[in-house]
This record gives C-alpha cells, structure tokens and sequence, in this order.
C-alpha cells in the first residue's frame, strides 16, 4: 500500500463505535488498532524513529500486508472527542493531490490518536539536501526546479482549490517528503485542530518554525495563505542555495542575526539583489550546471513572497505561474524593514542579544560575554534601532 494506493473501508474499533461513528459503522479511511501499529513500529523503538516535530514522533513501520507506513504519534493532550477527531481525519483523507502527502488512517483507541501515511523512501527535503543525507542524492538543478513548483503546486490547491481552504502553518524543508522519484509532497497540513496549539514546538502564541515564521505570525499571532506565501519564500532560497536559512552551526555573528528570527541567508540574498549578484547564491554543488535565467527568476519570486507587507506577497497560484516563467514582473520587490534595520546594525558593527521580550544590540562580542543576561533564544521580529527594540508576540 502506498500513498496513492485506493483506501480500504474498514469497521471502526470498537472504542470508537462507543463514543461515536456514522450509522454504518465505517468511515473511507482505515481504521488501525494500537496493537496493529505497535507491532508494525516494534514497540515504538527509537530505532525506527524517521522524523518528529510540532505534532509528534513519526515511525517507520511495516503493517500486517507487508507495506510500509509513516505513523505518526499525535501528541496525548488532546482534548477532542472521537467523533470530532474522525471528523478532521475524514476530511483530511478527503485531500488528494500528486503534491499532498495521503493519509491512510488512524488510530483512536483511548487517549491515543495516531496517523498512519504512505511512507516515503527519500524522508524530507530536510535530511536530503541539508542533513545526514545530503551526499547519498544528486539534487540537479531540475530536480530543484521539479520540486520548488511541485511544493507551490501544492500549497496552490491548498489555499484556493479546497473550501473551506487550509493554511499549513509550518511550510519548512521538514515538511516536504520526497518519494522514490523525488517528488515532493507536503506533509503536516491540515492538523492544526488535531493537536493543541500550545502543545506543539512552537510557542502558545504563534504557529511555526523560526526562521520561516512570516513577521505578522511573530509579532501579531496573524496565520493566513499570505504567512504560507512567506514560508514558501523562505523555502525557495533554500532549495535554490542549498542552505539553510538556519543554522544552529552557524559562526557567532551569524547567529545574532537568527536569534532575531531572520536567517542569514534571507540578509544575503537580499545584499546579492541589490548588487545583480542574485546568480552567486546559487548551490556551488552544481558546478554551474543550471539555467542561470531561470535561477535568479526563482530567487526574484522568493523576494517577493517575503514582502514585509503580506498583501505584497503574491499568491500561491500566481507564485506558480512565477516559477514557470509565464508572469515574469519583478518590479515590486521591496527590502523588507527588518532586513534595513539588522544590516545598518551589522554595518556598524553591532551584534545581537535576546533577553526576555527583548533585543538588544552590542558594538563587540566581548560587550556581549560581559551580560550575563544575554540569552540564545529565539525571537519574534522586530523594528530595531541601533540601541534596543520591545518585541511583542
């Protein structure tokens, strides 16, 4: 059984049939038993762990057919009932499309509430071009190509093809799962009512991954398709660059720039824009082995999607015509206010620290080794002078 394979009907648990199914007993998503998914996962080893995050632990696992699974452990503190969490998945399941990762089904006996998907042989985005995986696949500049516009295609259908449409809330590199063939599919969307905002990685007050986190979703708690558009953005330099935007790694002056919720990368792109340099931020690992016009057009879309003002942003549909050259407007690509502020900081030799609700600027690393307030913590975005700024979330 695979991702796209027909879903079986099978008869609810009956913990679920107690609390609460249809009056036929079944639902067009399979329904597995704790003891089904423990076996396949062997007892939920560490071994077999592939993956975890916001929602929770995701397992390899192989079930009684002989197919392999992606099964996901939804986090224990959920506070909906059967019939409520059937209702999600159903519609859930519902989803189809070529870029959509398929739920197969789930588990909903007791307090436990798991996922089941198709499991897919080249893990994320994430692990392949960024991690531990990174040598073992050749991503070609079609291959990036492939996958930047599968990913748009989609978030496309997402936003503007499903009614009520879905905000995924987390777009990032991890959340991108790569089948046998390298196409990409999105995982994760749709599961923002199944677990409790405050019970996943991110904080109790905004939804999503430093460094991707669109400034309205930081400073305001404001998710909408355009805080989508952001991430994405974020995303396409990355494919694009084959770096991450950030990078626990990364040298200390580096660092300062992340702890404020903006990568790097994002600084450099927006320095090689202004310089008509935007080719040099292309993979060096492609030995020039790309479409130059067509790069710097993907790296002039992604500009545009991390407008400050999320109305500038352009929508997901129109990202995709981007992509594939048939809109070719770049005109309107503003530096965004948080990117003037940290590069004037950094031009006068100013660095970052986050303390509490606040970031501070210090003129030498040794300033910043005297404070021993000085904590390495994430950060909202944030207007900056060259003294200090209150950050509010």
């Amino acid at each position: 059984m695979t991702c796209c394979s027909f879903l079986m009907w099978r008869k609810v648990p009956s913990s679920a049939n107690r609390e609460g199914s249809d009056s036929s007993g079944t639902h067009a998503f399979n329904l597995y038993t704790y003891a089904e998914l423990r076996s396949a996962t062997k007892d939920f080893s560490p071994a077999n762990v592939v993956g975890s995050g916001g929602f929770g632990s995701v397992y390899k696992g192989r079930l009684k057919d002989g197919a392999l699974a992606a099964i996901k452990v939804l986090s224990s503190d959920s506070t909906q009932g059967v019939q409520e969490f059937l209702t999600e998945i159903r519609l859930i399941s519902n989803i189809e499309h070529p870029n959509l990762v398929k739920l197969m089904g789930c588990c909903i006996e007791g307090n436990h509430r798991i996922l089941v998907y198709g499991y897919l042989e080249n893990n994320s985005l994430a692990q392949t071009l960024f991690g531990k995986d990174r040598n073992k696949i050749h991503f070609s500049w079609r291959i990036r190509s492939n996958i930047c516009i599968g990913v748009a295609h989609g978030l496309s259908f997402l936003h503007e093809k499903i009614q009520p449409h879905i905000v995924h809330r987390d777009i990032k590199a991890s959340n991108i799962l790569l089948d046998k063939v390298l196409n990409p599919k999105i995982s994760d969307f749709g599961l923002a009512k199944l677990v409790p905002l405050g019970k996943t990685h991110v904080s109790t007050v905004v939804a999503g991954t430093t460094g991707y986190l669109a400034p309205e979703c930081a400073v305001r708690g404001q998710v909408t398709r355009k805080a989508d558009t952001y991430s994405f953005g974020v995303l396409l330099l990355e494919i694009v660059s084959g770096r991450r935007n950030t990078n626990v790694q990364s040298p200390v002056g580096e660092q300062y720039f992340e702890t404020a919720g903006v990568g790097i990368l994002l600084l450099q792109a927006w320095e090689m824009y202004e310089q008509g340099q935007l080719v040099e931020l292309v993979d060096t690992s492609l030995n020039g082995d790309f479409d130059s016009d067509e790069a710097c057009r993907y790296l002039k879309t992604a500009l545009l999607c991390i407008q400050d003002i999320p109305k500038l942003r352009p929508s997901m549909s129109i990202v995709v015509k981007m992509l594939q050259g048939e809109i070719d407007e770049f005109d309107n690509i503003a530096k965004p206010a948080i990117v003037t502020n940290l590069m004037d900081l950094n031009a006068k030799g100013h660095k970052m620290k986050v303390t509490g609700t606040r970031i501070m600027s210090y003129t030498s690393e040794s300033e910043r080794k005297d404070d021993s307030s000085f904590s390495g913590t994430s950060s909202s975005y944030a207007n900056m002078s060259s003294n200090a700024t209150s950050v509010r979330a």
